[in-house]
């Protein structure tokens, strides 16, 4: 029996992107320009994404002739190709199960529930006309950006593409200005409060060391 075509697969790569894209919109409900830029950003790195998983991969045609060089026993056809870490470092066994896999899969889960659970606390705080500074508020000050950012690089680990190699650095600038741009909008409305708040509160990377004894002590 022949094997099943890895590529062409438009409709599988069509349900992939919109349970993710949708799932996101789930947690984030865009409302103002800002938050569309953001999501529209991040459904697009998705769409490109699936369209080489599963349907046309360019980034194996582009490098088609390096790859049969440096690789001769590979089948540039097969959806394991695409994994593209697992065939550079010359891992074994199935790429789901490596190393890199496993850890992308803890990155993407990990994004998402990070979305998840900052979400209702920003609504909540935006209900209320009040500073948002619970839970993932209370380790950093733009979760739902790194919740994407997170998102983002898990995939990279797991299926990485030329489109999203690029996508993904400049993502992530336009993710850091408009986080830049939301602080300077919620400082003029929350003054001293906010200021106080940003001392305390890294802007991207917890502090897990200490973090839990000084919030206590403020």
């Amino acid at each position: 029996m022949s094997n099943p075509p890895a590529y062409g697969l438009w409709l599988l790569a069509i349900i992939n992107s919109l349970v993710f894209i949708i799932f996101a919109f789930s947690f984030t409900k865009p409302k103002s320009p800002r938050d569309w830029r953001s999501f529209s950003a991040f459904s697009a790195f998705i769409v490109a994404l699936f369209t080489e998983m599963y349907g046309f991969p360019l980034t194996i045609y582009l490098l088609s002739g390096w790859l049969q060089k440096r690789y001769p026993r590979v089948d540039l056809l097969s959806h394991d190709t695409g994994h593209l870490w697992h065939t550079l470092l010359g891992l074994k066994g199935d790429p789901h199960s490596d190393p890199l896999h496993i850890l992308s899969n803890l990155f993407i889960f990990g994004g998402f529930i990070l979305l998840g659970s900052a979400w209702p606390v920003l609504y909540k705080a935006q209900r209320s006309h009040t500073l948002a500074v619970a839970g993932p508020y209370a380790w950093v000050r733009h979760p739902q950006y790194v919740a994407f950012i997170t998102i983002m690089l898990g995939f990279l680990l797991q299926w990485p593409t030329i489109l999203t190699l690029l996508m993904f650095p400049v993502l992530a600038w336009m993710y850091t200005k408009l986080a830049f741009q939301e602080e300077r909008e919620v400082r003029a409305e929350f003054g001293e409060q906010y200021a106080r708040y940003a001392e305390n509160t890294p802007t991207f990377f917890p502090r897990w060391r200490g973090s839990a004894q000084k919030r206590s002590s403020d």
